[in-house]
Order: C-alpha cells, then sequence, then structure tokens
C-alpha cells in the first residue's frame, strides 16, 4: 500500500529526503503525463518545487556534514 499524497495545495508535512523525492517524483510523473487541468498543473508545480526545495535542502545539510567530517580528518 503506498503512503497518501498531500493535496497539491497543502503544504508537504515534514518528510524525510526519500519521502520528499518519492513525492517529487510523483508530481513530475503527474505533470508530465499532461492529464491534469491547468489549475492543477499549477498546484503541482507550487508543490514541487517545495519539494525540490526540501530536498536540496537535506543535500546541502548532508554536504556540511561530510565537509565537515572530511576536515576533521585531514587535521
Amino acid at each position: 500500500m503506498t503512503e497518501p499524497q498531500s493535496p497539491p495545495d497543502q503544504e508537504p508535512p515534514e518528510l524525510s529526503y526519500e519521502q520528499a523525492r518519492d513525492e517529487l517524483i510523483t508530481v513530475v510523473n503527474r505533470l508530465e503525463s499532461g492529464t491534469e487541468n491547468l489549475e492543477e498543473s499549477m498546484q503541482l508545480f507550487d508543490q514541487g518545487q517545495r519539494l525540490a526545495t526540501l530536498c536540496e535542502t537535506y543535500l546541502t545539510d548532508a554536504r556540511a556534514v561530510i565537509d565537515a567530517h572530511q576536515e576533521k580528518q585531514a587535521n
């Protein structure tokens, strides 16, 4: 059973990186299918932007942890 998707016009709940990535993939697939009307497409686009920002934040934070660890190892 798949987890419920948040409605496109609401903020996504606090998601893990993997959950946000999977939801983003779902949003992109729906947009690429071309089956949504204009209003739904705009809502999906906004949701996708929020999910992409969340994923980018996770990746930026992970990169900072890796960089700090590498710096610590070098000293």
